[in-house]
């Protein structure tokens, strides 16, 4: 799976629409372990109807929180996510886990990814323990309602959703 000179290259894909501290917790995370990180950012996700946020947004959003961290990169894409990290010559997918819920999607996927791709690794990582109940579907909700975002996402992603959803 790894590199004989190092610890490889990974992808955390996901919609991040919006992107949470969950998300950040779990990028940083896999910065600490790979080489490489590369954060792919869906451009239009299958599961969702519409994003909120551009592609571009998405992927500005977490660039500023992830700037510091050399060791990571964030894209944009819209092929297929193993094809996603061939071409960024990644050997994992890494993922959060909150609940069963996800571990049932996640499941899925694996075994579609696998099907696809054998040579790419599934990696999953358990979300920190103050994260376990954040979503961004959530977050977006109590943006609609005017709830603090405070603990859940970065002040520039809470200020421009409380702009675009707020009623």
């Amino acid at each position: 799976m790894f590199s004989d000179d190092g610890k490889g290259t990974a992808v955390c894909p996901g919609s991040y629409d919006p992107v949470t501290f969950g998300h950040l917790d779990i990028i940083r995370r896999t910065a600490e372990v790979f080489d490489t990180v590369v954060v792919g950012v869906v451009n239009q996700p299958v599961r969702k109807q519409s994003t909120v946020f551009t592609a571009d947004e998405r992927v500005s959003f977490i660039e500023a929180e992830v700037g510091k961290l050399g060791n990571v990169q964030v894209k944009s894409f819209d092929t297929l996510l193993v094809d996603f990290a061939r071409q960024h010559g990644a050997k994992a997918i890494v993922k959060g886990l909150r609940a069963i819920s996800d571990f049932e999607y996640e499941f899925e996927m694996n075994q579609l990814n696998r099907k696809m791709a054998p040579d790419i690794e599934s990696i999953y990582m358990m979300s920190s323990p103050q994260y376990s109940f954040l979503s961004s579907s959530g977050v977006k909700e109590l943006a609609m309602f005017g709830g603090d975002l405070t603990d859940l996402v970065p002040p520039q992603v809470a200020q421009r959703l409380e702009e675009a959803l707020k009623r």
